[in-house]
């Protein structure tokens, strides 16, 4: 078990916690969630004591073992990948080492003998001779194969640094497990191996992730960041935000007696209970919500954009037609002969690890490059919007946020350009910032308004998920899903791609593309190396 006691961080003049007070429990993962600059990672940092607190302590229960997802990739460059996951257990490595070197003199004494029977027996202890093999285990899950285990750290990428260090963390079952964004740069079968490997942890998880469909997996428990403080809630991501959402709705309605409000409250539960994770802590989460009541839901004070994609004219059934596309950027093809026709039902998520050509595809159908072979065209009753990878142009000049919309709106109103500006949170004075100083999920937000006042009927996303909050991607996810018309976009947000999409297109190394009709979930079952080529990463924030 690990607690708080009035734990407070000052930053300056402001207080990001304020006399925390919280107990971390054996058998439970606890997904920590809040606002870009909450602190989550901050906190994390404080529990494993890689930051002092302003007042307060943490307390860990007298000898239990804290282990930690290591964030500096080169820490460990000049060891080989197997000792490095064994040195997630300090002392068992220590006494590895002792070991050896003891064994290792030529005068080998007396009280050397002795020395070394004591780390013996203390060896034996921890389990020791089955070091080697766990941690070969824990590499071979994450997709490590056995011919690098061996090999210096340093010649490995980033990606397979990351899953070696996951590995350090995992290794030797520790008392108490923090976890700081450990689905980034997986690929899906690494990720699938992790949800798995915490389903079934038998200690206490704290995770810190921007994946809503990871911590729905794998969390007993929400610890929500709000109000300086952080609170405990039952279940897990979707059902702390569905249920702070009702609560939000109940609230609303003043008049509604409070026997409904629990009657609905209690429906809502029993809805969520009886889809409960399939894993054994099904069981625990079950009962944990039946005891939930009315009062112990408390709306956050947090604020959700409000994102909702209107065309202003339908679409006809001729949409998109592409034959024979190819593209050569700096010696390598990344679009080759690629050829489809869309639909005005389709909604397309291009998925895989092949970024660049991804963005090329979509720079190409947006008009912003030229291809090198090959024709497209769009179909007369389409207008389309295009939200790119790479924005920093849009936000190169002196404009405020409301004269930048309004150079996009046909209303040129300030009043009509300020309601959609609203929509994404920015009121009163925000509207005569300006853009150049804009914060990254400021300007993603600026250009889902721009998005949503040109009520194009085709929208072109290109990871618009980058730089966003989870209210704001559940937000963006929501306004996705009931968008009438075309979609093309991309996302490392599995949830996204799994509720939005109705067609699955990747484009493979070499530029070839798969194309099939079916939801992600489906596609990823189909074809065991299509679950090898995704990856997930996320825009790095100050959480």
């Amino acid at each position: 078990m690990i607690s708080t006691s009035n734990v407070t961080l000052r930053v300056g003049k402001k207080a990001l916690f304020e006399d925390v007070n919280i107990k971390f429990t054996e058998g439970n993962c606890y997904g920590l969630i809040g606002a870009n600059g909450a602190g989550k990672s901050t906190f994390l940092k404080i529990l494993s004591g890689q930051l002092e607190p302003t007042n307060g302590e943490v307390i860990i229960t007298p000898g239990e073992r804290l282990s930690f997802l290591q964030q500096d990739h080169f820490k460990y460059d000049e060891y080989p990948v197997l000792d490095t996951v064994m040195m997630g257990n300090a002392r068992l490595y220590e006494i590895m080492k002792e070991k050896e070197a003891i064994y290792a003199k030529e005068d080998f004494t007396d009280e050397d003998g002795m020395k070394a029977s004591e780390l013996e027996g203390e060896f034996a202890a921890m389990n020791g001779w089955e070091a080697e093999s766990d941690a070969a285990t824990l590499l071979n899950g994450l997709g490590i194969p056995v011919e690098m285990h061996y090999e210096m750290m340093k010649n490995l990428n980033g990606p397979e640094k990351v899953k070696v260090l996951l590995a350090q963390a995992l290794f030797g079952n520790p008392d108490i497990l923090l976890l700081d964004e450990p689905t980034n740069h997986l690929d899906l079968d690494a990720i699938a191996w992790l949800e798995e490997f915490l389903i079934n942890f038998d200690n206490t998880v704290i995770v810190v992730s921007h994946d809503r469909y990871f911590l729905n997996r794998v969390c007993t428990q929400i610890a929500d960041i709000d109000y300086g403080k952080i609170k405990l809630y039952a279940g897990n991501y979707d059902f702390w935000y569905e249920s702070s959402q009702l609560l939000i709705r109940q609230m609303k309605e003043a008049n509604k007696k409070k026997e409904e409000k629990i009657k609905e409250l209690q429906e809502f539960i029993s809805r969520f209970s009886a889809n409960a994770s399939k894993s054994k802590q099904a069981t625990s989460r079950k009962r944990a919500l039946e005891k939930i009541q009315l009062d112990d839901i408390q709306p956050s004070s947090r604020k959700y954009p409000y994102i909702d994609f209107r065309p202003n004219r339908e679409i006809g059934n001729e949409v998109l037609t592409v034959e024979g596309l190819s593209k050569t950027i700096d010696g390598e093809k990344v679009l080759d002969n690629i050829s489809f026709t869309l639909n005005h039902d389709d909604k397309v998520a291009f998925v895989g690890s092949n970024e660049l050509a991804k963005t090329t595809l979509f720079q190409i159908l947006a008009g912003e490059l030229e291809p090198d072979e090959g024709t497209y065209k769009w179909g007369i009753t389409t207008t389309q919007a295009y939200f790119p990878l790479d924005s920093g142009s849009e936000f190169d000049n002196d404009y405020s946020i409301v004269d930048w919309l309004t150079q996009y709106s046909e209303e040129k109103d300030a009043t009509y350009v300020r309601g959609f500006l609203g929509r994404m949170l920015f009121s009163g004075d925000d509207g005569v910032k300006k853009v150049r100083v804009l914060s990254g999920g400021e300007k993603v937000r600026c250009l889902l308004s721009k998005m949503m006042i040109s009520g194009a009927n085709v929208l072109i996303l290109d990871e618009p998920t980058n730089h966003l909050d989870m209210e704001s991607i559940t937000a963006l996810n929501n306004g996705m899903t009931k968008f009438p018309g075309v979609l093309l976009f991309s996302s490392r947000d599995h949830q996204i791609v799994q509720t939005t999409a109705n067609r699955i297109m990747e484009i493979v190394p070499g530029g070839k593309l798969i194309d099939k009709i079916t939801t992600y979930d489906e596609y990823l079952e189909s074809d065991e190396m299509a679950r090898k080529r995704q990856t997930y990463t996320v825009q790095e924030e100050d959480n």
